[in-house]
């Protein structure tokens, strides 16, 4: 199979397929309409999306942050959510600097302007 930029061959040769797969079931499982609202499925795809984000990839970062940050009740993963929220801003994910800001703004108001 051909790439046709250096970064799609990198990016694919540097991720085993088993961990695109999971990610990709991950994040297929919280997108669908019947299937994402549901605890058992949220905690899967949580544990799909655990070792990717781990690795540094940045939509499983900002997926489980921000299920972290909405859906638990305990501060010790609200506090890892908020965590891989952070990195993953800074990577650049829009969907995680939006959520990122309006937790800093949740938290502390003047601290977020």
């Amino acid at each position: 199979m051909k790439f046709r930029g250096k970064h799609l061959a990198s990016a694919a040769a540097s991720t085993p397929p088993s961990e695109r797969f999971s990610l990709k079931v991950a994040l297929w499982l919280l997108d669908s309409p019947r299937l994402g609202d549901k605890p058992q499925v949220k905690h899967l795809a949580g544990r799909l999306l655990k070792q990717p984000a781990r690795q540094g990839v940045v939509v499983a970062q900002s997926r489980l942050g921000q299920m972290l940050c909405r859906d638990c009740g305990n501060a010790r993963d609200r506090r890892i959510g908020h965590e891989l929220l952070r990195q993953a801003a800074r990577a650049g994910d829009r969907r995680a600097q939006l959520e990122y800001a309006r937790l800093c703004q949740q938290n502390d108001p003047d601290q977020a302007k």
